[in-house]
């Protein structure tokens, strides 16, 4: 076939092809038109609650709500403002308002459920998106009295807030509540009430007083219910515990406030946080304890890490680094 015939043989297909096109588009869109998807605004977000196996126990995160710190130039301290906002601006968060989440995870072990703290409860000292306990428990479908143990790091507002009603009303009516005995020593003391820690030691006798009855205080190092040891992590409170959870031998490790962010306080563990009661002997736990967990590759949950806080740390530098794991949305 010789090359004329071909060349206008490929042109007139192009000039087909084109035509269709011109023809399609003519025949969607009237001229001059323009079409828009018009659709309102939805202003909800999925519930509040993330569920994963551990072992043969499944544990469903649940969450209280964002707690926003503000400044964090103000709160994190230990090395300059413009260096802790340096830290933020380079992983990509703001440097105006650090907003902590809280991550309450309820294990069910198979014969008993565990929930580890509670949240701010009815306490709005951090703001209005707070206490929402109760409405994520609803949302994932636990229900408050199929509670069995409530462990609790330490008696900070922000984790024994959810315990009690403002009225003293048990919120968890069958569970026994776990907790250092020197932290509910130190945090119930009625004779702290005049002092700069007021609004704490109010929040702490609120909730710990009226089930004082049914209160066991675990020691450091003791397995004090089945697949979960303490660990004395002292310095953010006197009596700050960790907890290794296991079942089934898997194992992670609840962090409570050992550490309160994933960037300023695991990539310079050494550096000191504004509610610390003792800052120096809180980084020398936080030093020694993310040693261990990531020398051993344990999977951690932060109660205060972006949701739903699982993940594993590394070594990087003089400090550490948080791997969150991904969120496995398909079970079945």
């Amino acid at each position: 076939m010789s090359r004329d015939l071909i060349l206008p043989s490929l042109a007139s297909r192009r000039g087909f092809l084109g035509g269709a096109a011109a023809l399609a588009a003519g025949a969607t869109l009237p001229m001059g038109a323009t079409s828009f998807a018009k659709a309102p605004l939805s202003n909800n977000q999925a519930p509040y609650f993330y569920r994963f196996m551990l072992g043969s126990s499944e544990v469903t995160v649940i969450s209280d709500g964002p707690l926003p710190l503000g400044d964090p130039g103000t709160n994190f301290v230990g090395v300059s403002k413009d260096e802790v906002y340096r830290m933020l601006e380079t992983n990509f968060l703001p440097k105006d308002n650090v907003v902590l989440e809280q991550n309450v995870p309820v294990v069910n072990f198979g014969d008993r459920l565990v929930m580890f703290d509670t949240g701010m409860g009815f306490s709005k000292a951090f703001g209005p998106t707070t206490g929402r306990l109760q409405k994520s428990l609803q949302e994932a479908g636990i229900k408050p009295a199929d509670i069995d143990a409530i462990v609790c790091s330490h008696a900070h507002i922000d984790h024994i807030g959810g315990i009690c009603t403002a009225d003293g009303k048990a919120n968890f009516p069958n569970a026994q509540i776990y907790i250092s005995q020197i932290d509910f020593d130190f945090w119930t003391d009625e004779g702290k009430l005049g002092s700069p820690l007021k609004a704490f030691v109010e929040h702490a006798r609120a909730n710990l007083l009226p089930v004082r009855d049914r209160i066991v205080f675990f020691r450091d190092g003791q397995e004090f219910l089945p697949g979960i040891q303490a660990i004395a992590a002292p310095g953010h409170t006197a009596g700050h515990h960790i907890f290794m959870v296991s079942s089934g031998g898997k194992t992670f490790a609840f962090l409570g406030d050992l550490t309160h962010h994933a960037v300023l306080l695991l990539e310079k563990p050494l550096m000191e946080f504004a509610y610390d009661s003792d800052p120096k002997q809180a980084a020398q736990s936080r030093v020694k304890l993310l040693g261990m967990l990531a020398a051993n590759k344990t999977p951690v949950m932060s109660y205060h890490f972006a949701w739903p806080g699982f993940g594993n740390l590394a070594k990087a530098g003089d400090g550490y680094r948080y791997f969150a794991a991904p969120m496995d949305m398909l079970r079945g």
